[in-house]
C-alpha cells in the first residue's frame, strides 16, 4: 500500500491518542498506588479486610478508576487504528484486537473488588461463614487482580509491538523512539510468557522490569502525539524542485519507511 499524505482524521486521531494514553496512565497509577495500594497489608488478610471496610468509598473510587482506564484503552486503540489504517490495515486491526483483549481482561479488576466488598458485607447468607474465612476469600479476590493483569500483559505487549512496528514503518514519530518501542514491547511479551510458565521468574527479573520500559515508551509517544502530532517520513516530502525525493511522482506514489 502507498500513501502520500496524512489526512485530517489521522491528525485528529493522533491528538485523541495522546490524551487517551496520558489519561489511561494517570488514572491507573492513581487507582493502583494512591487508592487501592495503601489499603492492602501484605500477608495480613484480616488487616486488609478492616482497611477495605473502613474505606469502602476509596475502594469504589479505585474500581471506578479501573473502569475509566479500560474505556481510555478502548479510545486509544480506536485512535491508533485510524492512524495506522492507511499504513497497514491488517496490522492496524491486529494491534487493535490485541489491545481490546487487554482492556476486557482489565475489567475483571473492578469485578474482583466488588466481589471483595460483597464478601465483607453484612448480607444474611454470609453468616454461615466464619469471619476469618470471609476475610481470606476477600483477600483472594483482591489478589486476583495480579493474575488478571499478568494474563493480559502478553496481549498488551503484542499490541504495543505491532504498533511500534507501524510507528517505525510509517515514520510518523522519530525512528529511534519507535525502535525503542519495538525492543521494549517485545521484551515485555517475552517476560510475560516466561513468567506465566515459570512463576519464580520474577525472582530473576523484577516484575517492574517486565513492562516499565514499554510503559515509558507509551508515555513518551502519548506526549509526542499530543504536543507534536504525527509527521510524514522524509521519503514522502517533496524536494526543492517539487518532485519526489526518491521517484518521479508520475511513476508512483512514495511509500513510508
Amino acid at each position: 500500500m502507498t500513501i502520500s499524505t496524512i489526512d485530517n482524521s489521522q491528525r485528529t486521531a493522533a491528538k485523541v491518542a495522546g490524551v487517551a494514553g496520558l489519561l489511561a496512565f494517570a488514572i491507573v497509577v492513581f487507582g493502583n498506588y494512591a487508592l487501592l495500594g495503601p489499603l492492602i497489608v501484605a500477608g495480613n488478610a484480616a488487616e486488609t479486610a478492616r482497611n477495605v471496610m473502613a474505606h469502602q468509598t476509596q475502594v469504589r473510587l479505585a474500581l471506578t478508576c479501573f473502569l475509566i482506564y479500560s474505556a481510555s484503552v478502548v479510545v486509544l486503540l480506536g485512535a491508533l487504528y485510524v492512524i495506522f489504517g492507511p499504513v497497514d490495515p491488517i496490522l492496524a486491526l491486529l494491534g487493535a484486537l490485541f489491545r481490546l483483549v487487554f482492556a476486557l481482561l482489565w475489567l475483571l479488576a473492578p469485578l474482583n473488588l466488588l466481589g471483595a466488598l460483597r464478601l465483607l458485607g453484612s448480607a444474611a447468607y454470609l453468616q454461615v461463614f466464619e469471619a476469618d474465612r470471609l476475610q481470606a476469600l476477600a483477600r483472594l479476590q483482591i489478589a486476583a487482580n495480579f493474575d488478571d493483569y499478568y494474563l493480559g500483559l502478553p496481549f498488551f505487549g503484542l499490541a504495543a509491538t505491532v504498533c511500534s512496528y507501524l510507528w517505525l514503518k510509517s515514520g510518523y514519530i522519530p525512528k529511534p523512539l519507535a525502535a525503542f518501542g519495538v525492543i521494549s514491547s517485545a521484551w515485555c511479551v517475552i517476560c510475560a510468557f516466561v513468567f506465566l510458565i515459570f512463576p519464580n521468574f520474577n525472582k530473576v527479573v523484577n516484575d517492574y522490569w517486565f513492562d516499565s520500559p514499554m510503559a515509558l515508551f507509551e508515555l513518551a509517544v502519548s506526549f509526542w502525539l499530543l504536543f507534536k502530532g504525527i509527521g510524514a517520513s522524509a521519503r514522502s516530502k517533496p524536494n526543492r524542485s517539487g518532485s519526489r525525493s526518491s521517484t518521479s511522482a508520475s511513476l508512483r506514489l512514495p511509500v513510508f519507511l
